[in-house]
């Protein structure tokens, strides 16, 4: 079983708060000879629809001592699960959660925009203390 983020209780129940039902808490994604587990998988219904939306989260807490070096892990990780993701359920968007705090310290800054900027990087912004959804950006 995967470890879990620091933040990883808290995105959840951010989550929920939000009206999100959580499905998977790890996501299990099997392809061909190998299975990694993204943090989370979760279900919403549109309002007075039976159309439901199904998103895959990857949570990180970017604890490390360089910035930059969680986020070369956080992408690598992000890119592995989105490829397999794009073949065995396509219509499943993959999001990275990050607290409101690293968004704002790490971010906003320019060597970290240009990465969200040019890989078109989903993430959903939580404010882990409050356990609240800040902010979805696509």
């Amino acid at each position: 079983m995967p470890r879990r983020d620091q933040i990883h209780e808290a995105v959840k129940n951010a989550l929920v708060k939000d009206g999100w039902t959580i499905t998977d808490d790890p996501y299990r994604i099997v392809f061909e000879d190998t299975d990694v587990y993204a943090d989370l998988r979760i279900m919403k219904s549109g309002a007075g629809t039976t159309l439901q939306r199904t998103l895959v989260i990857e949570v990180k807490g970017f604890t490390g001592d360089s910035p930059m070096h969680n986020l070369e892990l956080a992408l690598g990780q992000y890119e592995l699960y989105r490829i397999y993701l794009k073949r065995i359920a396509p219509a499943e968007r993959l999001y990275l959660a990050i607290s409101s705090t690293t968004y704002s310290e790490q971010f906003i800054r320019p060597a970290f925009a240009v990465i969200v900027s040019e890989k078109k990087l989903p993430l959903l912004v939580v404010d882990t203390e409050r356990e609240e959804v800040v902010q979805w950006i696509n």
